[in-house]
């Protein structure tokens, strides 16, 4: 992949935008922890390991899984040979292509429930981790054993998400800790490109001015649209489903040429 240009920008400015990234099915077509698996000999998990698995506890489930990765022999190379193989979503490096021309006014972020190794490595391979101003997962690093070793984000209150990771709760915090920084002044419009369930506790800080793009029949979609219908004041932006980076492209030049 060619390497986007790297923007002059500086922390200084004050993009008017800010736009959130999932990163599982959303800036990559498929989940990476999934995808990792390939790397296994005979390339699948065993049924024990796939049945450990409890709801709301996938980073505990995915530590496991790298732990036996590494009893199999895995290697760091290998695994990070299988991240670079994930290929992108239809259309987002032409998105973060539209992005970065217009860099003055887009701040771009990812929260992500994967894990910083997979996420750098994947957006340093595709030669646009540069774009991003700030990225929010489970710290995950190699450990002397050659082992990946994840930690929880963090800890929190919120019954509806995971419990190393409540969206709703960093976007919060950034907003805040972000227009301190920025002198008082807070973005114009946010706008949240997501796939998962976990994407719609995030989607109702959102205002009237911000947009949530849900991937077209993925839960995020599927789950916000029985709100809108069934509790509507639970979301009060703006819901755009997506099939691929160009039709968030085409909803932001629109807004773009509202100014």
């Amino acid at each position: 992949m060619t390497s986007l240009p790297i923007p002059t920008c500086g922390a200084s400015d004050k993009p008017r935008f800010l736009v959130l990234f999932d990163f599982d099915e959303t800036i990559i077509n498929e989940s990476s922890d999934d995808a990792v698996i390939q790397a296994l000999p005979g390339q699948r998990l065993p049924d024990w390991l796939i049945n450990s698995y409890r709801e709301g506890h996938y980073s505990e489930y995915s530590q496991r899984v790298l732990a036996y990765m590494a009893e199999q022999g895995v290697t760091e190379d290998a695994i990070h040979a299988a991240v670079k193989r994930i290929p992108p979503s239809p259309g987002f490096l032409d998105l973060l292509q539209y992005l970065q021309s217009h860099h003055e006014d887009f701040e771009l972020v990812v929260v992500s429930d994967a894990n910083m190794y997979f996420i750098e490595t994947w957006l340093e391979c595709a030669g646009v981790r540069h774009l991003f101003f700030k990225i929010f997962t489970n710290p995950g690093s190699f450990d002397e054993t050659g082992r990946l070793v994840l930690q929880p984000f963090h800890s929190h209150l919120c019954s509806g998400c995971p419990d190393n990771m409540c969206k709703q709760l960093i976007l919060r915090e950034y907003l805040a800790g972000r227009q301190k920084e920025r002198g008082g002044e807070p973005f114009q419009r946010i706008f949240y490109i997501g796939d998962g369930a976990n994407d719609v506790c995030p989607s109702r800080v959102l205002g009237p001015r911000d947009t949530a793009f849900a991937r077209k029949e993925f839960p995020m979609h599927r789950l916000l649209m029985e709100m809108k219908t069934s509790q509507p004041a639970q979301v009060k932006a703006n819901l755009v489903p997506w099939n691929s980076g160009d039709d968030i492209v085409d909803a932001l030049k629109k807004i773009m040429e509202e100014r």
